[in-house]
């Protein structure tokens, strides 16, 4: 990679030049050669301090290395090669599975080595990379002689995130540093374009680069806001209940020998509805976890039962039929049980709540389908036994009644079927599914409750939570990235989205890309005029740190300041505007204070051990000398600090020489209070003579050697060479521990060949 271009584009956005350099297959064998597990290890074992010190930080410290932005990519890449192998091999299924998740573990944190900035890390995310990029031509070729396929069916690039989200990265999508671009990327302050290459109508003629959005250099209505994922889930919301009212509306003015206006808005809508689901499906897969989530499974089953209203309505309208027209109008009846409650629990589509119920539903299901199984063959016993006065269906219906409470039935009947096998058969069923059977679903149902209330305190250490909370990130990350990957068809509102495919789709055939381009964005400023006009007021003046925003909120504030303080407390009034408590300490913080109380200077810088200067010691009042041992105490302060970074409490500690200061006044001390430094370094006047003796000089340096011994014993000095011992001791063990991974690993080579 060219390191130069990588370094000028750390401020902006990555060039495509810069991304075309990027080589990403040799990044794919040389992590798959690193992923070295040989046992099966769970996520809690694998982000252990052992196994992450001696296997995974040196991965992540040599892929870091070289400041690679398609290496998370690479990780997710050869995390799908484990899953697979996984699958494959079912002897090592858990060695494999092993492997799989040190590959998202090593992503997450090779993820943070670009969370320093911000628009790497955007890219690293979300920039769609081609796993064959840097790979040889004669690797390609032999690639195209494995798939049968040709050239054009290799291009399908992926990003990280989408890479993401089909290896089920659960844990890599929920952390803080992914989660954080997913949000920019949901609340649009991020804005790429992505090409669609699996769109029912595709718009790829303009390419948008990353870029943080700014309304400043935006046009007021630009048409690119309505693929942000908040407004398309507001606008989808308003869609659905326009489609809603309407299907209310059908029913309620119902003519089954014609039809009216309510029953022809109501069939535009519900058709608009269905191309909107068409499309996305095709976009993103008929077996995507999109297909199967649950208010999608809801969506599919009104779809079903439109279109048995619809043929129906439209085969009695021909015909003449007014009774087939009434039964469509029922089945269409039916559709109310599922888009009310889709209406309901669409804004809580993915909370933690939902998909706990979610996971009851689900558990409810898989047992009322086990005992249906289990209970088909006493069905075909009772139909063989009272063939002659049952039918299956009559049959059918009696035992949901017994399932279901109704047990008396049980014994009335159960001698029409054979007076001595019906009566034992018939109660055993009683007792089974009335009592046992019914009495077992609700203990499931039950527990479940009780440990989602039992583990409400202790949210971050359940594991019930914690799925459930990945859960609700992968959902909330593939809602947004849908979102930004959208066909053209989903700039356009129902029921104008069968507009533009009328007109949109035919001209693609007949017109360059460019001019199809103009007609689109045309048509998308035509059609959805009014909702352009409300995002782009909403976010130049009532978007959150937009000056009108905030100057209502002064507004409102200093009107609430001035009321008085009996109105200030009313309970109502306290609960709107909330407590001034919180914004006293917010101010404490946000305003800076001039001066300084000096609690914490003088009374402490007075014990401090350290050689002072030549200043009176008698004469404390001076402002001269105070100054100057304020100076040389923050002198010393900085240059300990510079000796010695560790916090370590500084002990107290008694000073070396209490009188070795001499006075401002110029006065000597008298020799009998002079200390031995003082009397060695000190200069004295004429009452020491020149002709000192040679023996108390001697006796001077033996004093001065006690002194510098007794200091080797203080506390001070035993902690640090404590500390300097615990560090080599650190060294050798970390060099120990490297060797043996190096032999462990050497030794597993040696095996293997």
């Amino acid at each position: 990679m060219d390191h130069e271009l990588f370094n000028a584009t750390r401020l902006l956005a990555p060039s495509p030049e810069y991304l075309a350099s990027v080589k990403v297959f040799p990044l794919i064998p040389a992590i798959k050669r690193e992923i070295i597990v040989y046992s099966p290890l769970s996520w809690d074992q694998l982000t252990a301090s052992d196994v992450s010190f001696s296997i995974v930080r040196p991965i992540v410290f040599k892929f870091a290395r070289p400041k690679n932005l398609a290496i998370v990519y690479a990780c997710l890449v050869v995390r799908s090669y484990f899953l697979g192998e996984s699958e494959n091999d079912l002897a090592y299924a858990g060695v494999n599975l092993s492997r799989a998740n040190l590959c998202e573990l090593i992503a997450t944190k090779l993820l943070s080595h670009f969370a320093a900035d911000h628009m790497q890390l955007v890219a690293a995310l979300t920039t769609s990379w081609n796993p064959l990029t840097g790979a040889t031509s004669s690797f390609i070729d032999e690639v195209q002689q494995v798939l049968k396929c040709d050239e054009e069916d290799l291009n399908y690039p992926q990003s990280a995130l989408e890479m993401a989200i089909s290896t089920k990265s659960m844990r890599f999508l929920a952390s803080p540093v992914t989660q954080r671009v997913v949000h920019d990327i949901y609340t649009g302050r991020i804005v790429f374009s992505v090409a669609a290459t699996r769109s029912v109508l595709a718009d790829n003629y303009k390419h948008r680069s990353i870029q943080f959005y700014d309304w400043r250099d935006a046009p007021f209505l630009d048409h690119y806001r309505l693929r942000v994922p908040k407004y398309g889930a507001i606008l989808e919301f308003l869609n659905f209940a326009a489609l809603l009212l309407t299907f209310i509306l059908c029913l309620s003015n119902q003519n089954p020998n014609g039809t009216n206006i309510w029953e022809v808005i109501f069939v535009l809508f519900a058709v608009a509805f269905a191309l909107e689901e068409y499309t996305a499906s095709t976009e993103h897969g008929w077996g995507s976890d999109r297909s199967f989530c649950m208010w999608n499974v809801f969506d599919t089953a009104f779809l079903a039962i439109f279109c048995v209203y619809l043929f129906l309505r439209i085969r009695g309208i021909v015909n003449g039929d007014t009774a087939l027209s009434e039964m469509s109008f029922d089945i269409l009846a039916c559709g109310a049980c599922i888009l009310l409650p889709r209406l309901a629990f669409f804004a809580v589509s993915n909370t933690v709540i939902v998909l706990a119920l979610r996971a009851m539903i689900a558990e409810f299901v898989f047992f009322i389908g086990i005992a249906s199984i289990c209970f088909s063959g006493l069905l075909f016993t009772l139909w063989t036994l009272g063939k002659h006065k049952w039918t299956l269906k009559s049959i059918s219906w009696l035992m949901v009644q017994i399932w279901f409470g109704n047990t008396y039935l049980s014994f009335g009947e159960a001698s029409s079927f054979h007076p001595v096998l019906g009566p034992i058969l018939m109660t055993c069923f009683a007792a089974l599914s009335n009592t046992l059977l019914l009495t077992i679903l609700i203990s499931i149902l039950s527990n479940t409750v009780a440990r989602i209330d039992a583990y409400m305190l202790e949210f971050l250490q359940s594991r019930l939570f914690l799925t459930l909370s990945l859960q609700y990130l992968f959902q909330f990350t593939i809602s947004t990235i849908e979102g930004v990957k959208t066909d053209a068809l989903f700039s356009y509102q129902p029921p104008f989205n069968i507009l533009a495919f009328l007109v949109l789709k035919p001209t693609s055939w007949i017109v360059s890309p460019r001019a199809l381009h103009s007609l689109n964005v045309l048509l998308i400023k035509l059609t959805s005029f009014p909702i352009l006009l409300v995002i782009g007021i909403y976010e130049r003046y009532l978007a959150h740190g937009r000056a009108l925003r905030e100057s209502g909120r002064g507004a409102a504030h200093s009107i609430f300041n001035s009321l008085p303080r009996q109105i200030k407390n009313i309970p109502i009034i306290e609960a709107l505007v909330g407590s001034t408590s919180a914004d006293i300490y917010e101010a404490i913080f946000e305003v800076e204070a001039d001066n300084e109380n000096g609690l914490f200077t003088d009374s402490e810088d007075e014990n401090i051990p350290a050689l002072r200067s030549f200043v009176n010691e008698s004469n404390p009042a001076s402002p001269t000398s105070a100054l100057a041992r304020k100076r040389l105490t923050s002198l010393a302060h900085s240059i300990s600090a510079r000796r010695d970074p560790s916090p370590l409490p500084s002990p107290r500690l008694r000073p070396i020489s209490a009188n070795l200061e001499l006075s401002s006044s110029g006065e000597v001390p008298s020799p009998q209070s002079k200390s031995p430094l003082a009397r060695l370094f000190v200069r004295t006047p004429s009452d020491h003579p020149m002709s000192a003796t040679v023996d108390s000089i001697e006796a001077n340096v033996k004093r001065v050697e006690a002194l510098v011994d007794e200091m080797k014993g203080l506390p001070l000095q035993r902690m640090r060479e404590e500390m300097k011992e615990l560090q080599d001791r650190q060294a050798r063990i970390e060099n120990l521990l490297l060797t043996l991974t190096r032999g462990m690993r050497q030794s597993d080579l040696d095996r293997s060949h």
